[in-house]
């Protein structure tokens, strides 16, 4: 039913794994529970087959032609995770793995996760690191705000060199004073002769 995965969740959703390694599936249960099923779905067979059984004791009871060198399942000591675990992959083990629990009457299948068994996991692509900036860095751009407060856009550089234009902007303004004060006196002098 639409319930059936809230109360018996799977992870993960998918896994890829190569071939003679190994896969972990675990079944996450919020209820109490009298053992867990392990089912498996195969697309080429078209078919359900019984993998494990695993009691609330511990114990395992495997279905037929099923080894336990192959399939082995766990569970933790209170009961609300377990796990199986599978060894030697081959392509035949390609399928849908379904943890199971009966409660209440009612058989509660997981939410399934889909096992992939490949001769060679595909590489992630390479990425190349992308070339640092070749911009010269203006000489007012702060590299360091607040470590760095010496650099040319310190106030200890720019205000003497503006209180230097200030008095460099005073002095030709009286000096300019200056001259039109001598150049009134010598058109005076030159009027009165």
């Amino acid at each position: 039913g639409s319930g059936t995965s809230l109360l018996v969740p799977q992870a993960p959703e998918s896994v890829l794994a190569q071939a003679n390694s190994k896969a972990a599936i675990l079944c996450k249960l919020k209820m109490e529970q009298t053992g867990v099923y392990w089912y498996r779905w195969s697309q080429q067979r078209q078919q359900f087959q019984f993998l494990a059984f695993s009691s609330p004791l511990g114990k395992a009871t495997f279905g037929a032609n099923i080894t336990q060198d192959k399939f082995s399942v766990r569970g933790e000591s209170y009961g609300s995770s377990h796990s199986l675990q599978i060894s030697h992959l081959h392509s035949s083990d390609n399928g849908t793995y379904y943890c199971s629990i009966s409660h209440s009457s009612q058989l509660f299948l997981g939410s399934g996760t889909q096992l992939g068994v490949v001769d060679a996991l595909p590489v992630p692509p390479k990425t190349t690191p992308v070339p640092p900036s070749r911009r010269k860095p203006s000489p007012c751009e702060p590299k360091r705000r607040a470590a760095d407060r010496q650099g040319a856009c310190s106030p200890l550089v720019w205000v003497p060199l503006a209180f230097g234009v200030v008095i460099l902007l005073l002095s030709l303004v009286s000096t300019a004073q200056r001259l039109h004060r001598l150049r009134r006196r010598l058109w005076l002098r030159i009027h009165r002769q």
